[in-house]
């Protein structure tokens, strides 16, 4: 049936500003209370949000410079003066993270430089206690953490002007070295928590750095670099959600981006191009950036960044309006980038012939094998930046088929090898599996699409190829229309009624989909596929993976297969999770039951366009 707007159409809106989008897209800054202290710069900040922040340490405009031990709270309108450090420092770092009235402060600048600290304090709401002392001195280091008892100090300048790679620990009152970042730098920045964190930017001599690592507890990684490499810029948020804004490149700026867990994308611009500066909050959608240096002096300002909401004239894609200001015809579109692949966090058991569900934030992998000769049922849940393992499935099992459309708390899983096939089918609600109705046949290597009430069983092995389905009512299973091409160890997702399925062994080219009564032969994939991973929609979809193990990812827009961006990896058997084809994920492989896992993205941005001739 159509929809309203497709019958009736819009009324042509007379505005006298652009519409824009819903949350980050359509973020904005806005001015809040200055500093107290006056003009100051490389002061540090922490908080959850722009109505909940610190500020602290940092210098005061001169010359002669003097390095401050003031410490100021905001919130939400002004900046109150509280207890000042025991040390004064600049160019510090902190657990920026936590919440404003329970944060961590350490090393930095304690005189002229060359000058550095191993000091570190603790807040308490009240007033500034000295913990443990890093072991080693430093100043322009990153941090992260999630409170005053759990931070990570990154890299740093150390005595002898030098770059250091070293990052270390701090347990509530010590620190212990860990993992070194990859690439050492100076006045980079850290976000996240002491587990889960980036470091982020900052000068690695010669070179003003835009590397991004990503820290999972045991080791960094890089990841997406930022669009702009800076220095001495302010940052926070988490491993999926982040935000960096001003710095230095080397002119200060006032650029802003925002992470999403694989990708950073541009968004808008601070008034007042700076560097120095602090940055408070604990998501991207609720930041702020106080103080700092502009191109000629320190300032005091506060700006604040704020997601845009439903009542801030969102942005409607399709809309036409007059800007009645300017004299232009505009339409509101969706602009989609150029997809790439980056690397994810590994699952904890390794493995091959697994199967996904869900979006790629939060994703769901279970069964599979973990040798040549044994098969699991271990199942794992992802929540965009680590896997953790859930309940297992009843029966261990590999190569079965999966509600492809379900979600981390709720799918189907039938059939598959148990060494041989089986006809067992297990619901999944979120905490455990349930054994429900059998499959019609008992089989191995099948396929399937939909979810835990309304699903499809594609293809199989028992002695042969079968181009038999059964169909799931979320009661009970019956035959259903056959496909058009036998096939096992295909690849398909989708749901009951727009299913897409392709591939088998050997190798083929054939494309189907479903509409929940019949299928349909649709156009060839351009790679003949075998035991290949897909996930999306019948009409938005990416495949990947091969046999033998390939890299070459197409991507299906619901009339052809286009090849895009490869993985690093090659893929065999693996498993694959994903709502459409902008936005997805593979996991795990054939190559040492591996539990590697790579993120697809496709950036979207939504923007205005002027109607011309």
């Amino acid at each position: 049936m159509a929809e309203y707007k497709a019958i009736h159409g819009f009324t042509v809106q007379n505005r006298t500003a652009d519409t824009k989008a819903t949350g980050i897209a359509g973020a904005s800054w806005s001015s809040g209370g200055d500093l107290n202290r006056g003009l100051s710069a490389e002061i540090q900040g922490a908080g959850v949000s722009n109505t909940a922040a610190i500020a602290t340490g940092g210098q005061t405009g001169g010359p002669p410079y003097v390095i401050q031990a003031k410490t100021e709270q905001y919130n939400g309108t002004a900046w109150t003066e509280v207890a000042d450090l025991n040390l004064a420092r600049k160019a510090s770092a902190g657990a920026v993270a936590s919440p404003s009235s329970n944060t961590l402060y350490f090393s930095g600048g304690s005189g002229p430089l060359p000058s550095w600290s191993a000091t570190t304090e603790a807040w308490d709401n009240s007033s500034w206690t000295e913990v443990g002392d890093l072991n080693s001195a430093r100043n322009g280091a990153g941090g992260a953490g999630s409170s005053n008892a759990s931070a990570i100090c990154i890299s740093g300048e150390i005595p002898n002007n030098t770059q250091t790679v070293n990052v270390e620990e701090y347990n509530g009152s010590s620190w212990t070295e860990i993992a070194n970042v990859n690439d050492a730098r100076r006045y980079g920045v850290g976000l996240g928590t002491a587990s889960s964190g980036l470091y982020v930017g900052g000068d690695n001599d010669p070179g003003i750095a835009a590397t991004n690592e990503l820290w999972n507890g045991s080791s960094w990684t890089e990841v997406g670099d930022m669009n702009t490499g800076r220095q001495q810029f302010g940052a926070g948020g988490t491993t999926t959600d982040g935000i960096v804004a001003g710095g230095r490149i080397p002119a200060k700026t006032a650029n802003t981006e925002h992470w999403d867990g694989s990708t950073w994308t541009e968004v808008a611009n601070l008034a007042v191009a700076r560097s120095d500066t602090n940055a408070g909050g604990g998501v991207s959608t609720s930041f702020l950036i106080a103080g700092g240096a502009n191109a000629t002096a320190f300032v005091a300002s506060t700006e604040e960044f704020s997601a845009a909401g439903p009542t801030d004239s969102m942005i409607n894609t399709g809309q036409v309006f007059y800007r009645s200001d300017t004299g232009d015809m505009k339409v509101t579109l969706n602009v989609l980038g150029t997809g790439a692949w980056s690397s994810g966090a590994a699952l904890n058991t390794g493995r091959n012939e697994a199967r996904g569900t869900g979006a790629q934030t939060a994703a769901l992998v279970t069964g599979g094998a973990n040798s040549s000769t044994t098969v699991t049922g271990t199942t794992e849940v992802y929540n965009g930046s680590a896997w953790s393992e859930v309940a297992d499935l009843n029966q261990a099992r590999a190569k079965g088929g999966i509600g492809s459309n379900g979600t981390s708390t709720s799918t189907i899983y039938f059939g598959g090898e148990s060494r041989p096939g089986s006809a067992n089918a297990e619901v999944w609600n979120g905490t455990s599996w349930t054994e429900v109705n059998n499959l019609t046949t008992a089989l191995g290597a099948n396929t399937g699409a939909g979810t835990a009430t309304a699903a499809i069983s594609m293809g199989g092995i028992v002695t042969a190829a079968l181009a038999e389905t059964d169909s799931w009512d979320g009661s009970s299973w019956s035959e259903t229309a056959e496909m058009n091409v036998a096939r096992y160890q295909g690849s398909s997702c989708g749901t009951f009624t727009a299913a897409i399925v392709t591939g088998s062994e050997p190798a083929n080219v054939n494309v189907e989909t479903f509409n929940g009564t019949a299928f349909t032969e649709v156009a060839n994939v351009n790679t003949a596929r075998n035991s290949a991973a897909m996930f999306g929609t019948q009409t938005s979809a990416i495949i990947t993976g091969n046999k033998p193990a390939a890299n070459v990812v197409e991507s299906w827009n619901g009339t052809s297969w286009t090849e895009v961006a490869e993985t690093a990896n090659n893929y065999i058997d693996t498993s694959a999770a994903g709502i459409n084809g902008n936005n997805g994920l593979v996991a795990g492989t054939a190559a040492s039951y591996s539990g590697i896992t790579e993120e697809w993205n496709i950036p979207s941005t939504a923007t205005n366009k002027t109607i011309t001739d």
